[in-house]
């Protein structure tokens, strides 16, 4: 038989076999070479180590490597509200603690199997992916970075582009996990990971990842959700459930598949979850989105804040420097930022240092609120408001408005558009900036039907905008200041303009309690009658003023002073103004919390000053709180990232009225809404808690307003254009009984409805007996007999 032979290459080695003695001088030159690697590869980490070679962190940086968390925004009930970030960094900190096991175990089994049993370093697992990645390629051979080592270079190690980088990168992520392994223990290390890793859409870390694609928190999260999350790590780009849903499934089902491997799961709970579709719950990451943004982003001027400067202030500005200079030294919230230091020194950032801001807020009721604007107006208001102007050349401004008043209210709001400035601060003359605005463009436009794209001049999307009428609500505890609800406008998005805080509007009709509350310390009473017929006051200048009465009743009779209130009678409140002075009501006012600029004139008393719907609903929890006047509480403490409280808050409170005062007030002010211009809460509403408050009109129902309160809410609506020369011109509908009372009363149609908030229509005011029904058997006293002196009061 003849003998098998041999392969080439072994009578190739057997016809050059090595001789003995070189096989000797071989084997030494392999162990040299072996030893020599081992004393470079020493002296490379050793340089690494040093910081000779690459970068490598210093100790203070790795004790602190996640230095950048944005402060989040809480409601009362403990919803987040949204967060404060620079850019897309918008990472919240949460705990190892408030992780889903499902999700660490997702994590540990999917990314790094031995993460319990290395040092930063998995040794066999590195071996694996040289061997089967990089000498057999196979892709399935599976990953050598441990999740130290992933962190490290999400930590540290920027982005390179080619093959050759990342590998001179390794070592020194090598020599950095093993200095995260040493400082950190393995939970903490888990954490530091899912707080890093950038999920898309704003989602960084974690805590955003859980709300952006599931609206959960971490702990929270299904094992279906946390697998999700987990396979995105891998590549979130490519697993993107919300663009490529199949490919993040099957990525999903394969950690899936990673745990029941790992014994954490069952392979019956396996299957059945990967039989489950993927579900999103997804919500973009937006400061312009959520609930309550007008409120957030004036809580963020108002912490950050700086020391008031004239110079930083426009010359039209005046009434606003005085507002904030006056708020920086009495206003602990205000400038809160700057005003404050940290432990190192420095000041807070509310951006990167992870702070978790308390609100007075109700996230229920904050909805609620939101809600029932955007029914009213865009059901009710809008679509009547747009049917009278149809067809008007001089739309959406009122038919009386001269020409020449619309040309310089277009002009302004022109100059005062960020296409101007751009357009001016390019070098471009006048007439080019008209010639630009009077060129059609593409465009995205407002509407209550959702975001319209058109082609329409820059100057008619202005008309276009301001044809839509405002708003700003606000409804706060009166016995604690805490501000449950805060609408500024219709749309954040493209009505920034704060109608809550910063705008300020004339008040009409319900500036006549505070009045009437004067003529209360004054020794008035509700009883007190007068003739109805029409009053002529005289101002400084010698002039006649007399006001009209819309639709005035019992003409020439004698009525109360309380019937007066009720009706809103124009004449009843110039006659008290006739026997009171504009002087001490200006202080009155100031009592009351009033800021604004006040012209103390006679006809002041109809409500002509301009003032924020937050002074008029502080200055009404005086009725209901036996003449305690409380600020506005927005904040009630501060933590920082560690869950010390650095701040707290209380609110400031003053008397304004005394008892007597107050309960008479509070007796008048509820026959305002038992038969009086406020009564369509009860009859159209259904409404039949104790209630007090004020329906208001402006002139030409430029505003309308209301103000309403029970025992425990006090919530205060004006709705308008954006100009004043913006309204209804029938009184029907631009009165503030149809514009504003609507929103106060469904508001607290659903506050009632929703029994968890803990507000009852049962609920009764505090009254002694004797004011339960003042005018009961009363009799009218006369003006001259009047016993309590205004000026002993204030003093």
């Amino acid at each position: 038989m003849d003998k098998p032979s041999l392969p080439k290459h072994a009578e190739s080695w057997i016809h050059y076999r090595i001789p003995l003695k070189g096989r000797t001088y071989v084997i030494y030159g392999i162990w040299g070479l072996f030893l020599l690697g081992i004393i470079l590869a020493i002296g490379i980490f050793t340089a690494i180590s040093s910081g000779a070679i690459g970068y490598v962190p210093p100790i203070e940086q790795l004790e602190n490597p996640i230095d950048k968390y944005a402060s989040q925004i809480i409601s009362t009930d403990g919803k987040m509200l949204g967060s404060f970030s620079y850019g897309k960094d918008n990472r919240i900190y949460v705990s190892y603690n408030e992780l889903s096991p499902e999700l660490v175990k997702a994590l540990i089994a999917t990314e790094d199997r031995r993460f319990t049993k290395h040092s930063g370093i998995d040794v066999k697992g590195l071996f694996r992916a040289i061997v089967k990645r990089g000498l057999l390629r196979q892709r399935s051979g599976g990953g050598g970075s441990t999740l130290t080592q992933q962190l490290a270079k999400q930590l540290y190690s920027p982005h390179v582009e080619t093959l050759t980088e990342r590998f001179l990168q390794k070592p020194i992520e090598w020599v950095i996990a093993v200095r995260l392994e040493r400082y950190y223990t393995k939970e903490e290390i888990v954490n530091l990971y899912l707080n890093k890793f950038d999920f898309l859409y704003n989602a960084v870390g974690i805590q955003s990842a859980a709300r952006v694609y599931f609206d959960t928190t971490p702990m929270n999260l299904k094992i279906e959700e946390a697998a999700t999350l987990v396979g995105m790590c891998k590549n979130p780009s490519y697993y993107n459930p919300v663009r490529f849903n199949q490919r993040a499934t099957d990525r999903r089902n394969v950690v899936l598949d990673q745990m029941y491997k790992a014994k954490y799961l069952s392979r019956q709970e396996c299957d059945s979850l990967k039989e489950l579709p993927l579900t999103l719950n997804f919500t973009r990451l937006d400061h312009k989105d959520g609930l309550a943004p007008y409120f957030r982003e004036y809580l963020r001027q108002v912490l950050t804040a700086k020391r008031p400067v004239r110079s930083d202030y426009a010359s039209w500005q005046s009434q606003k420097f005085s507002d904030d200079s006056l708020a920086w030294e009495t206003n602990p919230l205000y400038g809160w930022c700057n005003k404050n230091r940290k432990t190192n020194g420095g000041a807070y950032n509310i951006y990167t240092d992870g702070l978790k801001i308390y609100t007075t807020i109700d996230a229920h009721m904050q909805q609620y609120a939101e809600d029932v604007v955007t029914e009213h107006i865009s059901k009710t208001l809008q679509p009547a408001f747009t049917k009278e102007k149809q067809g008007r050349k001089k739309a959406p401004f009122a038919a009386t408005e001269s020409d020449e008043n619309i040309e310089t209210i277009m002009t302004r709001a022109i100059r005062q558009s960020d296409r101007y400035r751009a357009l001016k601060n390019s070098g471009m003359s006048d007439a080019e900036i008209d010639k630009n605005f009077n060129t059609p463009v593409e465009m995205q436009i407002f509407s209550w039907s959702g975001v319209r794209d058109t082609v329409m001049t820059p100057i008619d999307s202005i008309r276009w905008c301001k044809s839509f009428l405002r708003t700003g609500f606000m409804a706060m505890d009166p016995r604690t200041g805490h501000v449950k609800a805060y609408v500024g406008g219709i749309d954040y998005n493209y009505f920034k303009y704060d109608m809550v805080t910063l705008g300020r509007r004339q008040i009409g009709s319900t500036m006549k309690p505070f009045l009437y509350s004067l003529a209360m310390i004054e020794g008035f009473t509700p009883c007190d009658k007068m003739k109805h017929v029409a009053q002529e006051l005289l101002d400084e200048n010698g002039n006649v003023w007399s006001p009209k009465n819309a639709d005035a009743k019992r003409v020439g009779e004698d009525v109360t002073i309380q019937w007066g209130l009720q009706q809103s009678s124009n004449w009843v409140t110039a006659y008290l103004m006739k026997h009171l002075s504009p002087y001490t009501l200006t202080r009155m006012l100031r009592s009351y919390g009033i800021k604004s600029f006040i012209d103390p004139v006679v006809s002041m008393c109809l409500g002509t000053p301009d003032i924020s719907v937050s002074e008029m609903v502080s200055a009404y929890t005086v009725f209901p709180s036996k003449g305690i006047r409380i600020e506005p509480l927005y904040v009630t403490r501060i933590e920082d990232s560690y869950g010390n409280t650095v701040a707290t808050f209380t609110p400031s409170m003053n008397e304004v009225l005394t008892e007597d005062a107050a309960y008479k007030m509070l007796y008048m002010l509820r026959s305002v809404i038992d038969g009086g211009t406020g009564s369509r809460v009860r009859y159209r509403y259904g409404i039949k808690a104790p209630m007090g408050g004020k329906t208001g009109t402006t002139q030409g129902n430029a505003d309308g307003w209301f103000m309403g309160f029970t025992p425990s809410l006090v919530a205060g609506c004006w709705v308008g254009g954006e100009d004043p020369s913006i309204h209804f011109d029938r009184m029907a509908e631009g009165q503030g009984a149809s514009m504003a009372l609507p929103i106060f009363a469904m508001f607290m149609q659903k506050v009632y409805a929703d029994k968890t908030l803990g507000y009852s229509e049962t609920e009764q005011f505090e009254i002694p007996e004797e004011y339960a029904n003042v005018c009961g058997g009363a009799t009218g006293e006369a003006v001259e007999q009047k016993k309590t002196g205004l000026d002993e009061f204030f003093n």
